[in-house]
Order: C-alpha cells, then sequence, then structure tokens
C-alpha cells in the first residue's frame, strides 16, 4: 500500500513520515517550494533542501512541486483570510492537498500522511481548520496525522487498519518536547529546524507583498529578486533593492532581466538594482539611496546600466541624510499614510 508524506524537512513531518514507513507503508514523500519558505538561513535553497536531506535520511522518494502564479492569486484575495500577517494559512494548506490528492491518484497511493499536531499553529492547526481544510480539498477522513492521532477521530486508514493507530501519538500544543524525545526513538538525526517558517507571516515582508500587489508587480519573477536585500519603494511602480553583503549583491545580479537597472558604485559598497517603470528622477533618488550605504567622503561615482547594455553614470557630491532614506522605506510610507487617513 503506498501513502503521500508532505514532507517540508521540518521534524514533525519527517517524524510522521518515518513512524508510517515503520509500519509497512511505502511512503513517497512531496514537498511544495515557494518563493515564501524561511527554513535554515541558506537562502535559495531554503525548505526544498531540506526536505531531501531529510527524504534520503529516512529512506523514501520524494517529489518537489513548484508552487506558481496561481498561489500567488490566493494570497492576494484568500477565501479563509489571513493570519498575523498577509499568510493565507488555510487557503494555503487546501491548495497544497488538492496537489497531494492529484499526485495521490496519480500513483495510486491510499492517502495522505502530515506532521501537524493538534493546537500548534493558531490558524490553520484547530480542529475546526482541519476539517474546513480536508473538506474543500477532497481528502474527508484520508489525512493521517500520526503525532496528534490519538486525540482526532480516526481516519479511514485507522478504521480500516490500514496504520495502527496505537503506533501513533497524542501530541497536542506548541512544545516540542515529545517531538525532541521521538526523534532519539525513531534514529533521526541532523534533523532541520523544528517547524520550518513562513516570510508571509513576518509583519515588514508582508508590507513588502501589500506594496507589490498595490501596484501590481506581484509575480513569481519579482518576489525572487525582492526577497533579496533592502527594499525602497521609489513609486508606486519602481522599486529599488540594495545589496546587504556580498553573497546577495551575487544573488541580485542573476535574477535581473532585460529592462532592469544595475547601479554599480566606484567605492567600496554594495550595489542596488530597480524594476518597474522609471524616469531620470527615479534614477537619481536610486543612486542618492545607494550611496548612503557607501564610504566616499565627495563625489561618488555611480555606474547606471540599463540591461542588457545601456550604459550611463552620475555623480552624487555628497551623502545625505538618514531622514531621506527613511521617505522610501516601506514602513516608513504606510506608517505616514496611515497617519494622513486616520
Amino acid at each position: 500500500m503506498k501513502a503521500i508524506s508532505l514532507l517540508s524537512g521540518g521534524l514533525d513531518s519527517t517524524i510522521a513520515t518515518k513512524c508510517v514507513k515503520e509500519q509497512g507503508i511505502d511512503v513517497i514523500a512531496l514537498n511544495f517550494k515557494s518563493p515564501f519558505c524561511l527554513c535554515d538561513g541558506k537562502k535559495q535553497s531554503g525548505c526544498k533542501h531540506m526536505a531531501i536531506e531529510m527524504a534520503k535520511q529516512i529512506g523514501v522518494q520524494i517529489k518537489v512541486i513548484y508552487l506558481d502564479e496561481g498561489y500567488l492569486e490566493i494570497i492576494k484575495k484568500p477565501k479563509y483570510g489571513y493570519g498575523s500577517g498577509i499568510n493565507p494559512c488555510i487557503d494555503c494548506r487546501i491548495l497544497k492537498y488538492k496537489k497531494a490528492k492529484e499526485f495521490m491518484n496519480e500513483i495510486g497511493a491510499s492517502f495522505i500522511i502530515t506532521g501537524e499536531v493538534l493546537g500548534q499553529r493558531p490558524m490553520s492547526q484547530n480542529l475546526k481548520a482541519m476539517q474546513i481544510i480536508e473538506k474543500e480539498s477532497g481528502l474527508e477522513g484520508l489525512i493521517v496525522r500520526p503525532l496528534c492521532a490519538k486525540v482526532l477521530p480516526e481516519s479511514i486508514p485507522e478504521k480500516e487498519k490500514w496504520v495502527n493507530r496505537e503506533k501513533f501519538f497524542e501530541i497536542t500544543g506548541r512544545s516540542r518536547k515529545e517531538q525532541l524525545r521521538l526523534t532519539k526513538e525513531l534514529k533521526i538525526i541532523e534533523y532541520a529546524c523544528p517547524s520550518g517558517g513562513c516570510l508571509l507571516t513576518d509583519k515588514f515582508y508582508s508590507l513588502k507583498v501589500k506594496d507589490l500587489i498595490k501596484s501590481n508587480m506581484f509575480t513569481v519573477e519579482n518576489i525572487k529578486l525582492f526577497n533579496f536585500g533592502r527594499y525602497f519603494r521609489i513609486t508606486d511602480k519602481f522599486k529599488l533593492i540594495i545589496g546587504r553583503n556580498e553573497l546577495e549583491n551575487n544573488i541580485i545580479k542573476g535574477l535581473l532581466k532585460k529592462g532592469d537597472i544595475l547601479l554599480l558604485p566606484d567605492a567600496k559598497g554594495p550595489i542596488a538594482a530597480g524594476r518597474g517603470e522609471f524616469s531620470e528622477n527615479e534614477i537619481i533618488i536610486s543612486c542618492q539611496l545607494l550611496s548612503y550605504y557607501c564610504r566616499f567622503e565627495k563625489d561618488l561615482k555611480i555606474k547606471i546600466i540599463q540591461l542588457p547594455d545601456k550604459e550611463n553614470f552620475i555623480i552624487i557630491n555628497d551623502r545625505i541624510e538618514e531622514s531621506f532614506i527613511n521617505k522610501f522605506k516601506l514602513e516608513k510610507f504606510y506608517e505616514t499614510k496611515e497617519k494622513n487617513t486616520a
């Protein structure tokens, strides 16, 4: 018998997967990759990297599914609303479960495994939310949650004795004490962060997403670029990012496309990149902002490249004040906007 396990690479889903695999079920792991994964600080590797490593460790095959523009549409207008940031947790899980069901039917699997724990996440891991997600995804009764199975109604696989419910657990809440104990029992080593994470729950990142949505610039291509560097809202239609270190500078360069602006200072400091509709004024402002982060005393020369090969330069005479920088920071912009509309 086959089962699909939703494996994020985190501790809970790894334990759940191994628990069912050890009952003789042929488990195939399924991982979802999105631009919003925030798990191990490995920048572009993230959840996908961790899930692949954990799948190898516990001896299961893994398939990675990339969430595309359809996922972004859900973020713009979720049926079940947002969590603490702009995270549409319930709608997100419904989408993933629907895709898991498609894969389950494709390979002839019989049920789904998840690492969910009742009460661990306030929005998506309460009983009502779990029931909504099962119903909306067409998987009612077909989801096995080994970590909290004993505090939930029996699933079909448990009722039909496809799996042994007695070998599952009754974990609830946010403590990870029992899961950490189980890693020793199940011989899981070098496991990833306990629960992973999602950038959409972050307050500042949520402002960035809202800004891109408002500007009609919320695309996978743009998100990949704007996930890096310091983000500035030059206008409604033009955004600037300034690298924070050499790694980010190199990543930003690799994500640019035709029409983008690349700013290269001739002094020690970061690079900057702009995307969107711009005039000469937006370029001047962008160069001024970049100069703030560069080491120079007077007359900083900045090369301006409009990809692929249109070049110019500008001289910034003096360092700007921090108050000028703040005008283009998202938190300051929306803070001012809220005060003006209050």
